[in-house]
């Protein structure tokens, strides 16, 4: 149990206590946040309020891509396991969004229930109307994967007039619900389908603000040649340079990810690395979830700050009698003109206003009469919430993180590949020789005697000195060699004999092929000799 203290006086007479970071996540919300957002009618513009469950939830992915481009066999491939209302085709085949989640048996609840339930996720989904309830369910299943995190399946994105008519209810506006609420974003491009639609550009636009959460997955890469496969990732890049506006490069894994055999096998070692850099990726998403609820809150709260300023700023210039329709018209007219004066005055930074074209087609379905002037105890609360609750939280995420074991997503594709030979990297680099009877190092070690006599040997063994001057020579960084030298010298005694030589040797030709050295040596890399010395 954690206690938890705060700066004001009240606090000071009746100390917090919370059992858990999401117990401090949801109190700070609901006496310090949510007053604001509903006195300046924050849900309305922005996002719903938030619910207990929000706070509570597993991690979530979200995938997202056009129509055929693996997601729903993306997450067949993560769970290794069919799950309910799962359908696989060429074609657009996934009508619905289907969350994916833990349950003791298998069963679809469908979305006009799943709303109503207080402890999922998704009562506020309700605002979208029964054109998408009745194209969202809830997939159950008992599967490992899934008591650590849940999927979000979600439509193909279409070309054309089906994209914005045929639907019913706006997606991109559904897809940026989620998108605050989920962990990790993911966008599936099929290498044969590389063009982004008008419908695609303006989903990955409305994900705006949540780059941090997005990575992409080139998939079905196994289908093209390696020089066709550079030239597509080339191409993937400069179109999402496009349409991301960050100055920086966004994560691609390039891959096939399905149970399949590779059709064309050329580049399975590339396959293998970027395939686990994604589910490290993924497994790491319990461990930082708490974390990551934090930043979305702080977030919140400073567009629910700018937007009390800017709700104030128009009420403040309304007039009390006549002429509230011309005026209203030229506020919003002039908005931007307001927040360069709300930036100016309050030390706001750019970046956390709302669009500006998005506030004003809202603004005109709005009585601005109705609008309250700037009540200062109520940003005063969410200022002291962000410059002292939150950094007292943080310390609690730190002190809840040591006191856990590791959290990890385990099971399904994730097992795959830990243990036994299909690891990835196994019987190569430092693990070369792993299951041989015969030392690995002896295969080379005749040559590598022959430069060690050359060096000076006494009793049997060559100083530091004369070993440095033949290990530079491979024009590795010191940094490197110094560890190689710690790992070859077994015995400690600042030299080396023939075999910690050839060993030494050994692991200069493992960085130089390019695999990384280990920070303890393997047992199987121990030279016959000194095998007792380590027992």
């Amino acid at each position: 149990m954690f206690s938890w203290l705060g700066t004001d006086d009240r606090r000071r007479k009746d100390p917090e206590v919370f059992q858990t970071v999401s117990d401090g996540l949801k109190k700070l919300y609901k006496t310090k946040l949510l007053p604001l957002e509903e006195h300046y009618k924050f849900h309305e513009f922005h996002s719903p309020a938030l619910e207990d469950a929000d706070f509570d939830n597993k991690p979530m992915v979200l995938l997202v891509g056009q129509y055929s481009t693996g997601k729903t066999t993306f997450i067949r491939y993560l769970l290794e396991q069919d799950f309910p209302g799962m359908r696989i085709g060429p074609e657009p085949t996934t009508d619905s969004f289907i969350a994916v989640m833990q349950g003791d048996v298998e069963g679809i609840i469908p979305g006009n229930a799943l709303v109503v339930d207080p402890k999922k996720p998704f009562r506020k989904l309700n605002a979208f109307g029964n054109a998408f309830l009745n194209r969202f369910v809830c997939a159950q299943l008992p599967n490992p994967v899934l008591e650590s995190i849940s999927v979000i399946d979600t439509p193909g994105i279409l070309s054309g007039e089906k994209q914005r008519i045929s639907r019913g209810y706006d997606f991109a506006a559904v897809l940026e619900w989620f998108a605050e609420r989920v962990d990790r974003i993911i966008l599936l491009f099929d290498a044969h389908k590389l063009d982004i639609s008008d419908e695609f550009s303006e989903v990955i636009k409305a994900l705006k603000n949540h780059e941090d959460k997005m990575r992409v997955v080139l998939n079905k890469a196994d289908q093209i040649e390696t020089q066709q496969l550079m030239r597509v990732y080339g191409a993937l890049m400069w179109s999402l340079g496009k349409i991301v506006n960050t100055p920086e490069v966004i994560r691609v894994y390039i891959g096939s990810f399905w149970s399949h055999q590779l059709l064309i096998p050329d580049n399975r070692k590339l396959f293998e690395a970027e395939e686990q850099d994604l589910f490290r990726d993924i497994q790491s998403l319990p461990r930082n979830a708490a974390l990551r609820k934090l930043n979305d809150l702080i977030k919140r709260a400073r567009l629910a700050k700018v937007h009390a300023y800017i709700i104030s700023s128009l009420k403040k210039e309304m007039p009390s009698m006549f002429g509230k329709d011309n005026k209203k018209k030229e506020l919003v007219n002039n908005l931007g003109e307001i927040y360069a004066r709300i930036e100016r005055e309050h030390q706001i930074s750019p970046g956390d206003f709302p669009n500006l074209r998005k506030m004003q087609d809202q603004l005109q379905a709005q009585d601005f009469s109705k609008f309250q002037p700037l009540k200062s105890k109520l940003l005063e609360t969410v200022e002291d919430m962000l410059a002292n609750d939150i950094a007292q939280l943080m310390v609690l995420v730190r002190q809840e993180e040591s006191q856990r074991p590791t959290q990890m997503v385990k099971g399904g594709a994730f097992e795959g590949t830990l243990h036994g030979p299909f690891g990835h990297g196994y019987g190569e680099g430092a693990g070369e020789g792993i299951d041989d009877a015969q030392w690995v190092v002896a295969r080379d070690k005749p040559m590598y005697d022959e430069i060690f006599y050359t060096l000076s040997p006494v009793d049997g063994k060559i100083t530091g000195a004369n070993a440095k001057k033949e290990m530079v020579r491979s024009k590795l960084p010191n940094t490197v060699l110094g560890k190689i030298w710690k790992l070859a010298d077994i015995d400690k005694d600042g030299m080396l004999d023939d075999e910690e030589f050839a060993l030494a040797n050994h692991l200069i030709k493992v960085k130089l092929e390019g695999h990384e050295l280990p920070n303890e040596l393997p047992s199987h890399l121990l030279p016959p000799s000194k095998r007792k010395i380590t027992e």
